[in-house]
């Protein structure tokens, strides 16, 4: 300290009238406090024999604090144009004999923690050499002066209201703080304990604190959060990208300034792990995050494939299992950053700034995913051993969840790959009604579902229109829907009413649930079965425990069908009520599952109704403004909709004859199906037709009932329908070479396309199919 620096002016009476900057930072004293008092009063003792009249010598001074410092003293007197003034100008130096700090003081001095000494206006008066490293300044620099002034911003925001707080309520005070400390270049919690120092009376003199360094507990507890943290917010999704964005957010900033997840090839799509060794590695950049915006390190940018070479630092990190550290200065580390800076674009000028970076590889059920990377560049400390405990922990919850993800998406590949196996790719070609179909699959966690639809071409170019619903989700849902669409497309070709067809259909789901013991989907499965009919323009449906479709006339508001539907299949014993209709040509009807009104919202079912009423340029525009205004981004359960716009066929494609059960009016209907043949411009089926109509139609006469009908179609095939009113289906037989008949419907069956009979209200109608001559 210059001795010119401490300074005070006494009068004649011995009190100070002066105070210099220097002088409160020797005693602590601000110049309020001491001006106007006796000199005297600032000395812990008396000073030594003929030192006051030499106006020089060495004095013990008393400070604030309660502590003493030797410095010695120099009076001058003060003079005007008279002489002497009285008043002396006394300024201090550093005293020759020093006296021995006492332990106390060297312990305070010595102490391992940083410790410091306040006054009641929180100004600075004493530190230990620990507080003054931490500070990075020496203690004459901060002595006096208001602490919390002098760090810079080194101290944390806490600091002063909790000194001021202690000074002003006299309680104890105990906290933690996060803030930086210079000399460390890094930053470090700290436990702060502060207290207040009273004199003998009792009075609020001071306050004292002093602070443990808790870095490495503070570090421990974040460590063990951010793992709680990983827990909850990692897996949210069975989804492989959002889980690793979800890495990423969870490091960043935390425990990186900069991180990647990065995954080998393999694993996005739907093969299984290679058995090669690992050399050469692929990866592709699934997640990335910086703590700066634009993430300036990521030179690898999403979904681009990045080669590693076996000497990588990746390709270590899987060889070895483990974390890898990098640091500056090291071949590895710089051959990263070398390669980083490599990928910008030329011209940009940038270099990482990264310094230390840590590899942790990605393994989950014995099997290596990927590699996580964490960088720091702004952060100065470098990854340690702990972090990469923690680093080691983290990755090996986040591989379970993105194995997790994995493994949901290669499942849901192969039951959406089975699902559309099972679905109809395309609608069969017939004339009865304009269909198309929609099928969204849920995009639950619980996997796909078991809803199903079927557009199946019935004889006498009437059509069934079938969806269905398997109660629960994954591949046993589906191998049910397989064979529930499988039996239902077996039963159309038996042409059976939709009543008696879904109590054939109950009857095997309640044999499938016997084979399978309790656990069977098949009891929670439902279906509607419809036929159309475009010669007649009946619509015949009926339904188990399936909703019933809606219905829109031409010029008309959409509507439920007065349908009663039947118990769900399986549950046996309980009958099927079928409806029928008539429809005029151009009717809509809708048929769906329960999916596109999520769960029976009333809302829902009203919104469909509008949709359906839409103006549609064609009923593909019309499906796609139906799932567009009722259905939500992503359905949870699986969704079908299939339209279906009626169609009639005139009295310009129908002929129908009553024929006499008289084996003579065979010949004459033969000429008259050959006439109406001829005014359709089909006059080359007439041989094959006639032939056709004569074995039906003396077959009918002979083994049948009357009444006996002959009807001709002329749709997309030429149809030939027999009637009469016998239940007894006729058989297929081959005749021996001596018999005399039963070559009748074994020449029919070679002569037409297809043939068949089917069971009506009044008897049955036996018929085949030929195709139309080209054009």
């Amino acid at each position: 300290m210059e001795q010119a620096s401490v300074a005070a002016i006494v009068d004649a009476h011995g009190v100070v009238t002066g105070w210099s900057e220097g002088a409160r930072r020797l005693t602590g004293y601000p110049a309020e406090e001491t001006v106007g008092r006796p000199a005297r009063e600032l000395l812990a003792q008396e000073p030594p024999p003929g030192a006051v009249a030499a106006l020089a010598g060495a004095a013990v001074l008393r400070r604030k604090d309660g502590s003493t410092v030797t410095a010695a003293l120099r009076a001058c007197p003060v003079l005007d144009a008279d002489g002497p003034t009285g008043r002396f100008v006394v300024t201090a130096g550093p005293a020759a004999g020093r006296p021995e700090p006492t332990v106390a003081e060297r312990a305070f001095q010595q102490a391992s923690m940083p410790m410091s000494v306040f006054d009641a206006r929180q100004r600075c008066l004493r530190l230990n050499d620990a507080a003054c490293r931490g500070m990075g300044v020496p203690e004459a620099d901060l002595l006096g002066r208001s602490f919390p002034d002098t760090a810079d911003g080194r101290a944390d925001r806490g600091f002063a209201h909790h000194l001021r707080q202690v000074a002003e309520t006299g309680e104890p005070v105990r906290y933690e703080s996060f803030a930086g400390v210079p000399v460390l270049h890094r930053e470090h919690a700290w436990s702060v304990e502060m207290w207040p120092v009273r004199d003998a009376s009792g009075e609020l003199t001071g306050v004292a604190l002093a602070a443990q360094d808790s870095s490495e507990q503070y570090w421990a507890r974040r460590r063990l959060a951010l793992l709680n943290e990983a827990a909850a917010g990692i897996g949210t999704t069975l989804d492989v990208v959002r889980t690793a964005e979800e890495v990423v957010e969870l490091l960043v900033p935390h425990f990186a300034d900069f991180a990647t997840v990065d995954l080998l090839e393999w694993v996005l799509g739907a093969d299984e792990p290679p058995t090669r060794p690992v050399g050469e590695i692929v990866l592709r950049r699934v997640a990335h995050g910086s703590r700066t915006e634009g993430t300036p390190e990521a030179a690898v940018h999403l979904g681009e494939r990045d080669v590693r070479p076996a000497s990588s630092v990746a390709a270590r990190a899987l060889r070895e299992g483990g974390a890898v550290f990098s640091h500056a200065g090291e071949p590895e580390f710089a051959d990263w950053v070398a390669d980083r800076d490599a990928r910008r674009p030329a011209g940009s000028g940038y270099r990482s700034r990264a310094h230390s970076m840590i590899t942790v590889p990605l393994r989950a059920r014995g099997t290596t995913l990927g590699v996580m990377v964490a960088v720091r560049i702004t952060r100065p400390d470098a990854y340690a051993a702990d972090d990469a405990v923690f680093a080691e922990e983290l990755a090996s919850r986040a591989a379970v969840c993105v194995d997790n993800a994995r493994r949901f998406a290669r499942e849901r590949t192969i039951a959406l790959a089975l699902q559309h196996s099972l679905l109809p790719r395309g609608l069969s070609g017939q004339a009865a009604v304009e269909a198309v179909h929609r099928y969204l699959p849920c995009g639950s966690p619980a996997g796909i579902g078991g809803d199903w639809f079927d557009v199946i071409p019935l004889s006498g170019s009437r059509v069934a229109l079938v969806v269905g619903d398997v109660v629960g989700h994954g591949i046993q849902s589906q191998a049910t829907m397989g064979r529930l669409r499988t039996a239902v497309r077996t039963l159309a070709d038996v042409d059976l009413p939709p009543d008696e067809l879904l109590t054939h259909l109950d009857d095997l789901v309640t044999h499938l649930a016997g084979d399978h013991g309790d656990d069977v989907p098949e009891l929670g499965a439902t279906c509607l079965y419809a036929v159309y009919d475009p010669v007649a323009r009946r619509l015949a449906l009926a339904a188990a425990g399936h909703p019933p479709p809606l219905l829109a006339l031409p010029g008309r508001a959409a509507g439920p069908v007065d349908l009663t539907p039947g118990p769900p299949l399986g549950v046996g014993g309980l009958p099927f009520e079928a409806v029928e209709l008539e429809l005029p040509e151009g009717s809509l009807v809708a048929l769906f599952t329960d999916g596109l009104l999520d769960g029976g919202a009333e809302s829902a079912d009203a919104e469909l109704r509008r949709a359906l009423g839409a103006p549609a340029d064609s009923l593909e525009d019309l499906a796609d403004g139906v799932l567009k205004a009722v259905l939500p981004e992503e359905p949870d359960d699986d969704v079908v909709l299939l339209l279906a716009r009626t169609r009639a066929l005139g009295a310009d494609q129908v002929a129908t004859w009553d024929i006499a059960p008289d084996p003579e009016n065979v010949a004459a209907i033969r000429q008259a199906a050959a006439e109406q043949l001829a005014a359709w411009g089909l006059e080359e089926t007439a041989f094959v037709t006639e032939l056709v109509v004569s074995e039906l139609v003396t077959n009918a006469i002979r083994y049948g009932g009357p009444p006996v009908q002959l009807r001709l179609i002329r749709d997309r095939t030429l149809i030939c329908e027999v009637s009469d009113s016998s239940s007894t289906s006729p058989h297929l037989r081959r005749a021996h070479a001596y018999d005399e008949g039963g070559r009748g419907l074994l020449l029919v069956a070679q002569l037409t396309q297809r043939w068949g009979s089917r069971p009506s209200g009044r008897g049955k109608t036996i018929w085949c199919e030929q195709p139309l001559p080209p054009r």
